[in-house]
């Protein structure tokens, strides 16, 4: 075949229609094709390939065709799973396919059609476009495939445990909970644009203001509507938004700052956050008031925190309150996640200033083992912006405070897609071996439990009086063949076991890690 003054193979021109013979070679005819797409085909292999051998191009297009032609339709739905399992969720470390998320999966070898979902954990999954990207790449790659459909979607939103939730909780998948432990540090900012990154990222939002006696929410932020309402017929509260995000606040009640006993603030905080309507939150951000009184502890025990933030500033007189608070919350079980050390440095004349000394976001970290440090500037943006009713990171959305707040998103996505990951997957029982397996979370200690061991361990009321501590439960009234019908986690401490004569046990796992364990456990794990 001659091709004429060809500069390049984008402006190439045929001298021979399709169905002439180039090099002694008719094309359609040789490889007997039954429609002009298989001739298209051959045209865009000539122009790939320019001056190369013309047999090498006929060869391929005649195996890609006879490949095709082989390809059963369990066959195809078979090498697209496959390809498919080369792409690994960055967080969970296992491939997309495992982890579940390829849903509506069709083929038609015939047309050369794939079309699938990719079902995401959250909206805001920070690779969800590498995802999308990669699942177009190595499924086009097969060779009877001529178009790939990916179509993106994301988890209903329902925390792991929503059944033994308030109503009005049971469609949030995670709880964020932003504290300092320490008034002034910037926590509700952090909180306020944590949120609208968050949202800005693709997720469904809530903010909740548990500081009633002075509550920050209504100055940061500028709804139409002030004032929350509630429906009448089912006595709910109706909350206000502001760009997209639901927002709940005592300030929002009309009532401004209130002056009461702890008692009844730890009341109305429980009456505005678990009678709300929130609806399908992906993630509901809890701007937490400083301390850490009976507020903060019934907060933690009332509402199944996923994951905490801490908000710190460089003074040591501050880290000193916010290690009271990241004590507080390892003991409830919550994961502290990352660390926010605001007002850090200024920049002025080419140099970079620490008016407030450093070290005391990093000793936070390096003392708890929290795995993220976020530096926040002194910006007077950043301050006038809390003031004004818009948050920094709306009003610059390119600016370097979004850039730090946009971290910081993608690392509370990732975190608590892991936690959830974990907490799901810690206790279950494995039917081969008639045992429980438990891989306590934030920890490599994986074992074996037997059924009968678990369940005569049980410490709640039924099966030891409560004052003299006598066993009731004796050991002879559990069959040794006992399998639990269920098992389900109870926020980041425990599981809820359900066992076949109807008793629901509530097992911690500093419980489960005190029992006796099976041995042999590698033979067990294969």
């Amino acid at each position: 075949m001659q091709l004429l003054n060809a500069p390049s193979t984008s402006s190439l021109t045929f001298h021979h229609s399709p169905t002439q013979s180039i090099g002694g070679i008719n094309i359609l005819n040789s490889l007997n094709f039954s429609c002009q797409r298989h001739a298209r085909t051959l045209r865009e292999s000539i122009l790939a390939y320019g001056n190369s051998n013309l047999s090498t191009i006929v060869a391929k297009a005649t195996s890609v065709e006879a490949g095709a032609s082989s390809v059963s339709s369990e066959t195809a739905e078979a090498e697209v799973t496959k390809a498919l399992s080369q792409i690994i969720d960055p967080d969970f470390g296992t491939d997309i396919v495992s982890c579940g998320f390829v849903k509506d999966l069709h083929t038609s070898v015939a047309s050369g059609e794939v079309s699938f979902r990719l079902e995401l954990t959250t909206p805001a999954c920070p690779v969800k476009d590498m995802f999308e990207k990669q699942a177009n790449e190595v499924v086009a790659a097969l060779p009877w495939v001529k178009n790939v459909k990916v179509t993106m979607s994301a988890q209903p939103a329902r925390p792991i445990f929503a059944e033994q939730l308030p109503s009005g909780l049971q469609t949030i998948s995670n709880i964020v909970a932003v504290s300092s432990c320490k008034g002034g540090v910037g926590k509700s900012t952090v909180a306020v644009n944590l949120a609208y990154t968050l949202a800005d990222m693709g997720a469904r939002v809530g903010i909740f203001d548990a500081d009633v006696y002075g509550p920050s929410l209504p100055t940061m932020v500028s709804p139409e509507s002030r004032i929350l309402e509630m429906n009448p017929e089912t006595r709910t509260i109706i909350p206000t938004e502001y760009l997209g995000v639901k927002l709940v606040s005592f300030g929002f009640a009309g009532q401004g700052s209130a002056i009461m006993r702890g008692p009844m603030v730890s009341g109305v905080i429980n009456q505005l956050l678990t009678t709300t309507e929130w609806g399908e939150l992906d993630y509901l951000v809890i701007d937490m008031p400083p301390g850490t009184g009976d507020i903060q502890l019934t907060l933690c025990q009332v509402v199944p925190l996923n994951a905490a933030v801490i908000v710190t500033t460089p003074q040591k007189l501050s880290f000193i309150d916010v290690a009271k608070g990241v004590r507080m919350f390892s003991k409830l079980k919550v994961p502290s996640i990352a660390v926010v050390e605001n007002m850090c440095h200024f920049d002025a004349d080419g140099k970079r200033y620490y008016p407030f000394g450093r070290g005391s976001g990093s000793e936070v970290v390096q003392q708890f083992g929290i795995p993220h440090l976020f530096d926040l500037p002194i910006r007077p943006t950043l301050s006038a912006s809390g003031d004004s009713g818009t948050p920094e990171v709306v009003a610059d959305p390119q600016g370097e405070v979004a850039r730090i707040f946009q971290e910081l998103g993608v690392c509370v996505v990732q975190q608590c897609a892991k936690i959830r990951q974990q907490v799901s997957t810690a206790v279950s029982y494995d039917k081969s071996f008639k045992a429980i397996r438990v891989k306590v979370p934030h920890s490599d200690d994986e074992f074996y439990l037997h059924p009968a061991t678990v369940r005569r361990n049980d410490r709640s009321a039924q099966s030891v009086d409560e004052w003299t501590g006598e066993q009731k439960l004796q050991f002879g009234d559990i069959p040794e063949d006992i399998e639990p019908e269920d098992i389900r986690p109870m926020g980041n401490y425990a599981v809820s076991i359900t066992w076949p004569d109807g008793f629901s046990q509530i097992a911690p796992y500093d419980q489960l890690q005190t029992m006796e364990r099976l041995i042999e456990v590698p033979q067990l794990t294969h």
